[in-house]
């Protein structure tokens, strides 16, 4: 982890250090500990890992205010958080424009594409690499934006894809959304597999001691999403499905960590399938409460409908001992099916998921124990094996 500085630096020009060493800046959305998301996450642990691969550094986010005090200057916010719209677009513009001018970077590497828009003709000089999250336009049109805002993000993302010499991409699956939906050449491309901080989440508790620390329940079987309340996460299918499992296994607890537009919506419909006994709703989980949340869990439940890049939350829970079942969405499979097939639903229809978790639940499918779900994430999830693979993409296109 970063350490807290005393008093707030600007960032830092990149050192000159030894040959093949690269200096690359950095946009995202939010550090980490001020805001939740596989994209913060992944740019948070790129930040912390890439400089043992000799990739010096610094950033710029949208926030929080004081994020240069809490990174010892290496990175800035983009803009004010109260500029309004068009002062932010100014601000994110002013910021880039400065950074780029001042710190003898050899490339740009974007996590989201209207930042890097805004000052993309200021930065012609560095290549740049896009680190692509999802389809910006699509997932608004799936949260129910209008057509002309996603068509207006879709601009956007077209005029950054184009400038970009490389696209990082989590899965298979998202490299082939590229190649379908925005023509992007395969040759332009690169996976590399999201990762986990290891280390975070072996907690060394045992389920029960997670429990005990959580104050859940110990003689029930506790089923877990962490996810945003939003549409395409999937939760109000598997808050319907929870109708039929507690028929079958009347002790079943579901918890559902997360924020999100959805959420009342959601706790009105607990209600009013008389479910309250059977569903409750921790909210946002501070990040330290985290792995022990996974690690009390009997099952870490993933079911997206659609758009899933890569799908962090069953790689994390399953570098905690706990095992993930996940829905045939994207590129959920990739995550779990080397473990176990029976990981995997039949569909994100209801049934299937009420099938699938009644079934794991009784013992019927091939659900792996804490170890080999753990032993697996060592294997696959390594924070420190991404951030190589991410620092020899940067160094291909580097100049």
């Amino acid at each position: 982890m970063l350490m807290r500085s005393r008093e707030p630096a600007s960032p830092r020009r990149c050192a000159s250090v030894v040959p093949r060493s690269l200096c690359v800046l950095q946009t995202g959305m939010q550090w980490f500990d001020s805001g939740s998301g596989g994209l913060d996450r992944v740019y948070f642990d790129l930040f912390n890992a890439l400089p043992g691969q000799g990739i010096d550094v610094r950033g710029a986010v949208v926030g929080p205010s004081d994020v240069a005090s809490l990174t010892n200057g290496r990175i800035r916010a983009l803009a004010p958080a109260d500029a309004g719209f068009a002062g932010r677009l100014l601000g994110t513009r002013r910021t880039l424009t400065e950074l780029a001018a001042n710190g003898n970077f050899h490339l740009v590497a974007a996590h989201f594409a209207f930042h890097i828009a805004t000052a993309l003709d200021r930065l012609r000089g560095l290549p740049l690499v896009m680190h692509f999250h999802g389809p910006w336009a699509e997932e608004s049109r799936l949260e129910g934006q209008g057509a002309a805002r996603a068509a207006v993000k879709r601009m956007v993302e077209r005029y950054v894809f184009a400038r970009a010499e490389r696209f990082i991409v989590l899965s298979q699956a998202f490299a082939a959304l590229l190649r379908g939906r925005y023509g992007v050449d395969e040759r332009r491309i690169r996976i590399v597999p999201g990762s986990v901080d290891l280390a975070r989440f072996a907690t060394g508790m045992t389920r029960l001691e997670a429990r005990a620390e959580l104050g859940w329940p110990t003689g029930r079987p506790i089923l877990l999403t962490i996810r945003r309340l939003a549409a395409r996460m999937g939760l109000d299918r598997l808050i319907e499905a929870m109708g039929t499992i507690v028929r079958a296994e009347p002790d079943a607890l579901l918890f559902i960590g997360g924020r999100g537009r959805m959420e009342a919506g959601l706790i009105a419909q607990v209600l009013d399938k008389g479910l309250g006994e059977h569903v409750r709703f921790l909210g946002f989980l501070p990040d330290h409460l985290l792995p022990i949340a996974y690690r009390a869990a009997d099952i870490n439940v993933v079911p997206t409908t659609a758009l899933e890049g890569f799908g962090l939350t069953a790689a994390e829970a399953l570098a905690a001992g706990t095992p993930s079942m996940v829905t045939p969405i994207g590129a959920l499979p990739e995550v779990v099916s080397d473990l176990s097939p029976d990981l995997v639903f039949a569909s994100g229809e209801i049934a299937d998921l009420a099938d699938g978790l009644i079934q794991a639940l009784r013992g019927e499918l091939s659900i792996p124990g804490t170890a080999a779900c753990r032993a697996y994430a060592e294997d696959r999830f390594s924070t420190s094996v991404a951030a190589a693979r991410v620092a020899a993409v940067y160094r291909e296109v580097a100049r």
